[in-house]
This record gives C-alpha cells, structure tokens and sequence, in this order.
C-alpha cells in the first residue's frame, strides 16, 4: 500500500477526521449512516435514562412505605428503619451498575455530538478529538465501560442517594430518642440481644464509608453532558 492509499484510509489525517464538513458540502453515504447510528444510540441512551429513574422510583417508594409504618405506631420496632437503609443501599448499588451502561451510550453520543454535529454546524471550529473516528471504531468493535463502580456509585450518592439515605438516618435518630423519651437512646437502639452501641456503631461505620465513597477525590473518567457558563451568553444576539 502506498503513502498515499494510507493516508486516505487513516480517519486521523486532517481532511478525514472533519467528516462533518462532507456533511454539508456533499450528501455522502457514511453521512447517512451515522446519522441512523446516532439515532440508535439515542434510543438507547433514553432507555438506560428511563432504567435509573425506575430505579430511584422504587427507592423513594420504598422510602416512603417505610417512614409511613415506623412512625404510625410507637410499638413498632425502629429498626425497621435500618432495614430501609439496607433495601435503599441495595437499590443503589442495581442504579450504579445501570449508569455505567447508561455512561457508555452517552459517551459515545457526546462523542458524535462533538465531533461531527458540532463540526458541521462550524466547520471553523475543528473538532474536540482528531482520533475521535478511531475511538468510535473501537468502542464499536468492544464496548468497554467508561467508567468504575466507585465512580457510578459516588455520582449516583451524590445526584439523589445521599439524600434518601439522609432522611432514614435522622428519621431512625429521631425515633428511637424522641419515642422513648423514659429511656437511654442507646438502650432504645439495641436490636434484640445486640447492644444499643454495637448497633450504632455500625450504623456510624456504614455512613461515613457512604461520605468516603461520595467525596473522595477521584479524576472524573464520565463524560460530562454541561459546562458551566454564563447563561446570558446564550440569549445573546446580534443586532
């Protein structure tokens, strides 16, 4: 193969890689293609969207199911509540292996967006990534996750679990001080023959592993979809 012939098959060179200019100068094929392939995976970043939110429904139904009977009724056991710490943990961990396939598709959406849509809308730009079509290739050819468990489950804390798993925390606080108030809230948290403070401890344990595992410095790996900017820029134009 010639120097020539490798330079028109390498999608690295400067007139390869900005495909997005063909799109407007020219109707090709591959145009067409990507665009139904760009469809495709905005199908399939939707669905994997629609997965995270079923599962964030489930955990706040829950939530709500168990707040609704801990505290309709003095006798009813408070470690009910540590239960729903346990179910909404367990639902955290089934939505941070849901984002990382969810990251996947969005990663290689962005990856056109930027790449391709940008750079046909302004040629004069460039484009983000000059290797961006081997990439793609490549993820094609084996899908490879973006991101690591530790990092799904930090974004998934942060964004809504922290939150949740906040509200059990002060509501099992409150009920076994506020409920018994003839009692040592230590005595009132035992758990059959569990000491009160064996049963805080790991209450205590587990919650600051959830802030370690949340703000943990870590180099972010996910694609992000929003930059920061000024928003008026946006409704800026020319006169």
């Amino acid at each position: 193969m010639t120097d020539s012939e490798s330079d028109e098959l390498d999608p690295t060179t400067p007139d390869r890689r900005e495909i997005g200019r063909e799109m407007v100068d020219d109707s090709t094929g591959l145009g067409s293609v990507m665009a139904h392939a760009y469809r495709g995976e905005i199908d399939r970043v939707g669905t994997w969207r629609q997965r995270l939110d079923q599962t964030t429904t489930w955990a706040v139904t829950v939530l709500a199911a168990i707040l609704t009977w801990a505290f309709s009724s003095g006798d009813n056991p408070h470690f009910i509540l540590l239960v729903g710490i346990v179910v909404v943990t367990i639902f955290l961990g089934i939505e941070a292996r849901r984002y990382r396939d969810y990251d996947l598709f969005r990663s290689r959406v962005r990856l056109l967006q930027e790449n391709l849509f940008a750079n046909a809308l302004d040629p004069s730009e460039g484009v983000e990534s000059h290797d961006w079509r081997v990439e793609l290739s490549r993820d094609y050819r084996k899908p490879t996750l973006k991101v690591s468990f530790a990092e799904a489950l930090e974004n998934r804390i942060k964004r809504v679990y922290l939150a949740l798993l906040g509200v059990l925390l002060v509501a099992w606080v409150f009920r076994i001080s506020a409920f018994a108030p003839r009692q040592d809230w230590l005595t009132t948290a035992s758990i059959g023959r569990i000491p009160g403070i064996a049963v805080v401890a790991v209450v205590g344990v587990f919650y600051v592993a959830l802030l370690s595992v949340a703000f943990w410095p870590r180099e972010r790996q996910a694609k992000g979809e929003f930059r920061e900017g000024d928003p008026d820029e946006w409704k800026e134009t020319d006169k």
